[in-house]
């Protein structure tokens, strides 16, 4: 006997809601590009348990263990899910709140320590993933994507630069700070 309660339909998902209560409300159940992108969160986010608590890790925090490789890593696999979403179509609200999401976890990843630890608890694909299935819970056709990819494209590349520009600057003064050393 499974002694969960059944959800129902009108139950909204948290952005940052654990991935055992999101997959039991997974809003279409026969979406594959859904089920691919909460099996990518999954792993991302919430693979690995740390014993005797409910804390929920993924390989997000462990990549961003390495410095300045981790993050950007981090990075792109996010955009994997950016992309599956603009596939799908969406407003451009839900894509700029997404990308919020997205560079928030990339730039705060930058500070040392401080970067790590927000890396294992702000989960920015699980919240993505779920902002995703609360969209496209109500079965209604949502609007094309098409007007706002190459602005938001070109908002990607650009975070994505200021991304490797302050990996640059940090490693210069890393290395300069090292120099001074000897």
């Amino acid at each position: 006997m499974d002694n969960q309660q059944p959800t129902t339909s009108n139950e909204q998902l948290r952005p940052d809601e654990p991935v055992g209560q999101a997959s039991t409300n997974n809003p279409q159940p026969n979406d594959p590009d859904l089920a691919r992108l909460d099996a990518l969160a999954k792993i991302l986010d919430d693979q690995f348990r740390i014993p005797g608590t409910n804390a929920r890790f993924g390989l997000d925090g462990i990549i961003g263990l390495v410095p300045y490789l981790g993050d950007v890593a981090g990075f792109v696999v996010s955009g994997i899910l950016m992309r599956t979403m603009l596939k799908r179509g969406a407003g451009p609200l839900l894509m700029l709140r997404m990308m919020g999401n997205f560079a928030l976890d990339a730039i705060t990843g930058i500070v040392p320590l401080v970067g790590d630890l927000f890396d294992f608890g702000f989960k920015a694909n699980r919240r993505n993933v779920n902002l995703l299935k609360k969209y496209y819970a109500d079965g209604k056709a949502k609007p094309s994507a098409r007007w706002s990819i190459a602005l938001l494209s070109i908002l990607f590349f650009v975070l994505f630069a200021l991304l490797i520009w302050g990996i640059w600057k940090m490693a210069a003064m890393l290395a300069s700070w090292v120099w001074g050393l000897f």
